[in-house]
């Protein structure tokens, strides 16, 4: 069977912003661009050696209704949220947390110096899970499968099923309705790479080192930059005059209203003016 590669549709160039204390970031996709990339509702990455720009960190906060997914590259911090769990997510690590219903929780730095270097992505919840009880999974960097390839790069499976030169691996991170594809890729100097991605998936490409091609005849995407991917079944990646990485990230869209305000996601104004008088009552998480 032939593969389908998908090519380029819109790219998108990461924006500095702040959140949280006043931790300094690139917001990649953000809420306001409403339902674009269904599920996906945010992706942010934080990349300083600078203590000033995250020592604040992100205090205690609440979220209801979608997912959040906290990826490593550098550094280290520290979880803990209202249901008594606490994380230590050092590089490499991963904390996959399902907000549901409610849940209030901290992301704070575990160091004073040095580089932190990671990403947060947020995905949306089906209508039917959005009032579902909290859960959070965590996973080490040694606990995340991953390929070493022919030519010398790399591929670590954080979530998904994938099959490369009839060798499978599951993803670390399991029981995502839905079905995410959460790929961290790095490619040697002109090295090409082909990846099968279900086709009804809605998929995202992200460098963040390096120069990446991921449709031919189009200018190749910078660190910085996103590809939202058309219709296909695969998608070729060639990095450029060095090794590039990136992230592929996919998903099922859930084609449903999404309605986000803050640190909520829901379908309906009222269903938001809920949860934040949930939040107020300090029921939200009950």
């Amino acid at each position: 069977m032939t593969d389908t590669f998908r090519q380029l549709g819109s790219v998108l160039q990461g924006q500095p912003t702040s959140d949280g204390a006043g931790v300094k970031l690139k917001r990649i996709v953000s809420p306001q661009q409403k339902q674009a990339f269904d599920p996906f509702i945010l992706l942010d990455e934080f990349a300083s050696e600078h203590a000033g720009d995250y020592i604040a960190g992100f205090p205690e906060h609440p979220h209801r209704g979608f997912e959040t997914v906290t990826y490593m590259l550098a550094g280290a911090m520290l979880h803990r949220d209202h249901l008594g769990n606490e994380g230590h997510l050092r590089p490499g690590g991963v904390q996959w947390m399902t907000a549901g219903r409610g849940i209030i929780h901290s992301e704070m730095p575990e160091q004073e110096n040095g580089l932190l270097r990671g990403f947060q992505l947020w995905i949306n919840l089906p209508a039917r899970e959005k009032m579902t009880q909290p859960r959070y999974q965590e996973f080490s960097a040694e606990q995340i499968p991953a390929f070493e390839l022919a030519d010398g790069g790399t591929l670590k499976v954080i979530a998904g099923d994938f099959e490369l030169n009839g060798q499978h691996l599951a993803g670390a991170v399991k029981g995502i309705s839905t079905a995410p594809l959460y790929l961290d890729i790095a490619l040697a100097k002109a090295q090409t790479l082909v990846i099968p991605v279900p086709p009804q998936h809605t998929v995202l490409v992200y460098v963040y080192d390096g120069t990446l091609a991921v449709d031919t005849g189009r200018q190749p995407l910078n660190a910085g930059q996103l590809g939202h991917m058309l219709k296909g079944d695969a998608i070729r990646l060639t990095a450029q005059d060095q090794p590039a990485r990136c992230l592929l990230i996919a998903a099922a869209p859930l084609h449903e209203p999404v309605v986000q305000s803050g640190p909520f996601v829901m379908n309906t104004h009222e269903e938001i003016e809920q949860a934040y008088r949930d939040y107020r009552d300090g029921v939200l998480a009950q």
